[in-house]
């Protein structure tokens, strides 16, 4: 074979021993998703879009939003697409946006409810890959109205680990809608000492 074959081989073995984590947390596919323990949770399948009978662990709910909001430039602020309580994830004005076909309304690109279930938008792929492994359901106005292109419920967190899955599919929307290629663990909160 020729050098430069050898080389790209060489570099695609390399490639491929790369844990997910290390990888570009904008690529979807680095990030593969592990099937959610029990499937998808039963949804109203219309609007107001909300999950039912899933029992809620405030703790994680907490957690949520709390890393969640360490993105660069977001900001909490109540929302204006969602139920009461909800908060929505703002981009700012500093914030660029490379994607804007999954926001809804102003720079408001996701919204997590009270009992910690979110909508958000993620690229056609993430849709499909996060849909087939139990983790979200489509909006019931996916591709047929303004803004909900790509627009999906991620269910409430039930364990460490899926809040875990949680953060990663809110990075990918984020990275999805800004451009940027943010990394998971960057939502890791300080501790003071």
């Amino acid at each position: 074979m020729p050098s430069s074959w050898m080389g790209y081989a060489a570099l695609v073995a390399v490639l491929t021993l790369v844990p997910p984590s290390i990888a570009s947390a904008g690529d979807a596919a680095t990030t593969a998703l592990p099937e959610r323990a029990g499937g998808a949770t039963p949804t109203s399948g219309k609007v107001p879009h909300v999950q039912l009978d899933e029992e809620v662990r405030p703790e994680l709910v907490k957690a949520l939003l709390e890393r969640a909001f360490l993105l660069p430039d977001v900001a909490k602020r109540p929302t204006i697409v969602s139920l009461p309580g909800s908060w929505g994830l703002w981009l700012t004005a500093s914030a660029p946006l490379a994607d804007r076909s999954g926001i809804v309304r102003g720079r408001e690109f996701a919204h997590i409810h009270p009992d910690g279930s979110l909508h958000l938008p993620l690229p056609p792929d993430r849709v499909a890959e996060a849909a087939d492994a139990g983790w979200v359901e489509r909006h019931p106005w996916i591709g047929t109205r303004e803004g909900f292109t790509g627009l999906v419920m991620l269910f409430s967190p039930r364990t460490e680990a899926e809040l875990e899955v949680c953060l990663q599919l809110i990075v990918d929307s984020y990275n999805h809608v800004t451009g940027r290629s943010v990394s998971a663990d960057q939502l890791t909160p300080r501790r003071s000492p």
